[in-house]
């Protein structure tokens, strides 16, 4: 493989390349929001090991983040742990079209939100835009089955961060850097997720009989 170019040739960090859009973005990022995504991790371990559950949801993209966050709570972040109950909302692709065909694309979320959700359980909404109609209709949702409703968003202000009983606004310039926050973000709450729980202490797979 030719790698071409040089350190003296590259762009500066915080310039006009994509690179260093998502440097400066990062370091605000880091300074502003990284507490919350921690935060949002401990709390989510608590809620899902006491039984609750999390749904999660978001369209292109962010429905890709949606099914990253839920994979790593069902499966796994690093070391061995329990599974936990971690639903990404448009994964069920029957349901998910028969929604939309008989109830119109407004309802495809807030429907399984009304299906799935218990008071006390977690809805986490990606949105880069924050706009979306869906989520919009599933925060509405959410709310009304007194589940906790934590919007991930670009730039405030936006309608689903002020719907969210909390939120994590993320400012980037472009769609894509928000993105790429986003996904920080994921992880930022699986590492706290496992801290929370003391990951260590978990038998290995196959040998787990219960919850914590």
């Amino acid at each position: 493989m030719t790698v071409t170019g040089t350190p003296q040739t590259w762009p500066a960090a915080g310039g006009d390349d994509h690179c260093g859009r998502l440097l400066t973005a990062l370091e605000r990022f880091r300074e502003e929001r990284a507490p919350t995504a921690q935060r949002w991790g401990a709390r989510l371990a608590a809620a899902l090991s006491s039984g609750s559950r999390l749904l999660a949801a978001g369209n292109g993209g962010s429905a890709a983040q949606a099914q990253h966050l839920t994979a790593e709570l069902v499966g796994r972040y690093r070391e061995d742990r329990a599974p936990f109950s971690a639903i990404a909302l448009h994964t069920d692709t029957s349901s998910c079209t028969a929604i939309v065909n008989d109830y119109g694309a407004d309802e495809l979320f807030a429907r399984q939100v009304r299906a799935h959700a218990r008071p006390g359980d977690v809805l986490i909404l990606l949105s880069t835009s924050g706009a979306s109609p869906n989520l919009l209709g599933a925060a509405a949702a959410g709310r009304e089955a007194a589940m906790h409703v934590w919007s991930l968003t670009g730039p405030a202000p936006n309608p689903l961060a002020e719907m969210g009983d909390e939120t994590l606004c993320v400012e980037a310039a472009t769609t894509a850097t928000v993105q790429e926050l986003h996904l920080v973000a994921v992880h930022m709450m699986c590492d706290a997720f496992d801290t929370a729980l003391g990951t260590g202490r978990f038998p290995q797979a196959g040998t787990w009989k219960g919850r914590p």
